[in-house]
């Protein structure tokens, strides 16, 4: 049986400002996938998400505005997911809606990445500080607030991207995806193994 928790989140409702798991830990309700343990490129295993060579996206069921998104992460050696933010269901999220970068930037393939294309930027929009992943193997906590234009992620406890998209709109006018304030969550796989768990989502009002 659901707690509260998890029948309020699937029925699209969350407690204002308290985090509710948006992972149960045992399937996929609530990404497209109710009820399974596994999705095209993507498995379940002790409480983990672990994508596979064939992950593509992984998008929430529902859509929502204004947010408070956390979750663990662990990279293997040279990988690449991202997140994307705003996400209308079709099309790339990083240019329909937005995608925050979520990358192995330590490995020596990445030596001549552009500054937006290091953990936690903003693709194509906006980089993020460097230097606050834990090393490869280890579990990082991130946090991504949205609220209206303003886009912060905290990494292991330090802010490393702070953005306002009007702000970016004006400078990026071809850019369809900056000019939302609403859509999907959405996991990018890039065919790189990467894990998650402890995923939780608080509405800001």
């Amino acid at each position: 049986m659901k707690s509260i928790f998890g029948l309020l989140l699937s029925a699209g409702f969350c407690l204002a400002g308290e985090f509710v798991p948006l992972f149960n830990g045992k399937d996929f309700d609530g990404w497209g996938g109710k009820g399974k343990t596994e999705h095209v490129g993507y498995f379940i295993k002790d409480g983990v998400i672990e994508s596979t060579k064939d992950c593509g996206l992984l998008t929430t069921e529902n859509e929502y505005e204004n947010y408070r998104f956390q979750f663990e992460f662990l990279l293997t050696p040279g990988a690449n997911n991202g997140l994307g933010i705003h996400y209308p269901g079709k099309g790339t999220p990083a240019f329909t809606g937005m995608e925050i970068q979520i990358l192995d930037d330590t490995h020596p393939k990445y030596a001549d990445l552009k500054d937006y294309q290091f953990h936690a930027g903003l693709y194509t929009l906006k980089a993020a500080k460097k230097g606050y992943l834990k090393p490869v193997g280890e579990w990082n906590h991130q946090v991504i607030t949205v609220n209206g234009p303003l886009v912060k992620v905290e990494l292991n406890g330090t802010v490393v991207l702070e953005a306002n998209l009007d702000e970016i709109q004006k400078a990026n006018p071809k850019h369809e995806g900056v000019k939302r304030r609403k859509g999907f969550l959405t996991f990018c796989g890039h065919k790189d193994i990467v894990k998650f768990r402890k995923i939780g989502l608080a509405v800001i009002e």
